[in-house]
């Protein structure tokens, strides 16, 4: 079996409105060590579309955008075993400690799970009955592998447009 994969730790700006949450970084982003580092991935098209900015191409530039506008990113699985980068070969997943997150950052209101695999996971693991005011939505994923429900890019951007309200 292949070595244990690693999430990265989180990036969380002072006062986060939003945590949006990966399942485990695919095979291209933990070899550059950055969130959504696949350049064919959806995720930060769609965040500079839905605050109509210019994309960046660096990740720090990146990462700062996320910060200003208040959104978290982290993944529900703290650790897995996985051939390849499909969630579907994903084995022996242990959580990240969210709810430790949430305790930490009162401010979060909304958990975005990015596509199906991070919200079951995050369902299986976690109970926000202690957390009245942060609500749970599952989006499309913005991984390049085709599934089986992928939408357009355009359907994407208006399936994510719901983080706005939270911000």
């Amino acid at each position: 079996m292949d070595n244990k994969l690693i999430s990265f730790p989180p990036v969380i700006p002072n006062n986060p409105k939003v945590l949006i949450l990966g399942s485990m970084p695919g095979k291209v982003s933990l070899e550059k060590q950055e969130y959504y580092g696949n350049p064919r991935n959806h995720f930060w098209p769609i965040l500079f579309e839905l605050f109509n900015e210019e994309p960046q191409d660096d990740y720090e530039n990146k990462i700062t955008f996320a910060k200003r506008h208040e959104l978290a990113l982290w993944d529900s699985i703290g650790s897995c075993y996985r051939q390849g980068s499909l969630d579907a070969n994903i084995m022996e997943e242990e959580p990240n400690d969210i709810l430790g997150l949430l305790e930490e950052y009162p401010s979060i209101r909304l958990i975005a799970c990015n596509g199906t695999k991070s919200f079951n996971t995050f369902k299986k693991n976690f109970d926000l009955t202690g957390y009245p005011n942060v609500h749970v939505i599952k989006l499309p994923s913005t991984s390049p592998i085709p599934g089986k429900y992928t939408k357009s890019f355009s359907g994407k951007v208006e399936a994510w447009r719901e983080i706005l309200s939270y911000l």
